[in-house]
This record gives C-alpha cells, sequence and structure tokens, in this order.
C-alpha cells in the first residue's frame, strides 16, 4: 500500500510501538512522590482512617494506614512490581489489583509478590485531627 492509498504499513507499525510504549509506561518506574515533596501536606484525615486498614490518597499516590489504635503510617501508593498505584486496603493489607502483591499496613513489607521490594514510607504525624507528611 502506498501513502497515496491511505496509511502505509510502516506507519501503522511505528504508532503501534509509541502506544504500546505509553501503556507500559503507565505500569513502571514510578516510585511516586519524594517525602521532600509531601512535606508539611495534609494526606488524610486521622478519622477517615480505620484501625487495622487504611485509606488511599490518589492525588498524591499516598495510603496512609492505622495498623493500631492512633499509630499512623503513610507509603507510596505506587507498587514497586510495576508501579501500578494501589487499589484497596483491607485485612491488613495494603493490596494492588494488577498483578496480586500485597504489602503489609504496619511497615510496607512484601507480604505476597510479585513484588520484591517493600512500599517506601513517608515520615507523618497528626496535627489537629489531619496526618501531615513532616
Amino acid at each position: 500500500m502506498t501513502d497515496a492509498e491511505g496509511i502505509g504499513r510502516r506507519t501503522v507499525l511505528c504508532g503501534a510501538g509509541v502506544v504500546g510504549a505509553a501503556v507500559l509506561a503507565g505500569c513502571g518506574g514510578d516510585e511516586g512522590k519524594s517525602a521532600e515533596e509531601l512535606k508539611g501536606r495534609e494526606v488524610a484525615k486521622a478519622a477517615d482512617v480505620p484501625v487495622g486498614g487504611g485509606r488511599i490518597n490518589g492525588t498524591d499516590k499516598v495510603v496512609v494506614t492505622q495498623p493500631t489504635q492512633g499509630v499512623f503510617k503513610a507509603f507510596t501508593a505506587v507498587c514497586t512490581h510495576q508501579g501500578c498505584t494501589v487499589g484497596a486496603v483491607s485485612g491488613g493489607l495494603i493490596k494492588c489489583d494488577c498483578h496480586g502483591s500485597e504489602f503489609e499496613i504496619a511497615d510496607g513489607t512484601v507480604r505476597r509478590g510479585p513484588a520484591k521490594k517493600p512500599l517506601k514510607e513517608y515520615p507523618v504525624q497528626v496535627k489537629g485531627g489531619a496526618i501531615v507528611v513532616t
């Protein structure tokens, strides 16, 4: 097929390669924001984070957990396997729907792979009922 007859085979193949690279980029390489980028930012309200569970802040890609009463933790919501954003917190675990990785809410360590590395933790404290990155 020539360019005069329509889109050439080379154009289609090159376009497919670009689209494929874009799709893969959505699942890898991102480790979330740095603690410096989030410093001073409210990432959740303490009242919204259940004991033994957590809440995902999709805007900042942070998951805030409360493993035990009054103890709050914050981790990147970006899975260490291929960079998907985690999708749920339940049963004491942070869960990534993309490939099934699970992380402990107390320290972000891998409970079930394929992820091999723990979630990056952010230092936080409670200020006026808000969980703030310090």
